[in-house]
């Protein structure tokens, strides 16, 4: 091997080397921003206590194995087959979050169904029967002020 191939090859593996080393810093970065630094956040971890990380995105039988329950529980509780198809939504109750479940229910009241299932869960938590559902929504009362 002369010279000039000797510093040829040199040249292309200092070249090869800086490749690699840019390279593998940018998927190191794009690794660490994966790890749940984006602007949707971490899930809650398994078997959670705290009812107020339940939102209305969440399906049922996301928040029955997030809260450790049956999700036939809080199905029973909320008075729903999981399996009944929605033909509006075209997919089965278990496949709606809580807020495509209020809206097709209960279109003019928000919250019934999340408001339900955390006292569902709570109940279960402590051991005790979960409420009964409402076959009709709860009225609004307003608070009443007076002079």
């Amino acid at each position: 091997m002369t010279k000039k191939q000797k510093i040829l090859t040199s040249i292309f593996i200092l070249i090869g080397v800086a490749v690699i080393v840019f390279f593998g810093m940018r998927a190191v970065r794009s690794f660490v921003r994966i790890r749940g630094n984006g602007n949707f956040g971490k899930p809650p971890p398994a078997k959670q206590t705290d009812l107020d990380l339940i939102r209305d995105w969440m399906t049922v039988p996301y928040i029955a194995r997030m809260y450790d329950v049956p999700p036939e529980a809080l199905f029973k509780s909320l008075d729903l087959d999981k399996n009944t198809f929605d033909k509006d939504a075209d997919k089965n109750y278990g496949k709606m979050s809580l807020k495509e479940l209020n809206d097709k229910l209960y279109p003019n009241e928000e919250g019934i169904i999340l408001a339900h299932v955390k006292a569902s869960i709570q109940a279960m938590q402590k051991q005790e029967q979960p409420p009964q559902f409402p076959a009709t929504p709860l009225p609004y009362v307003s608070p009443t002020t007076t002079p």
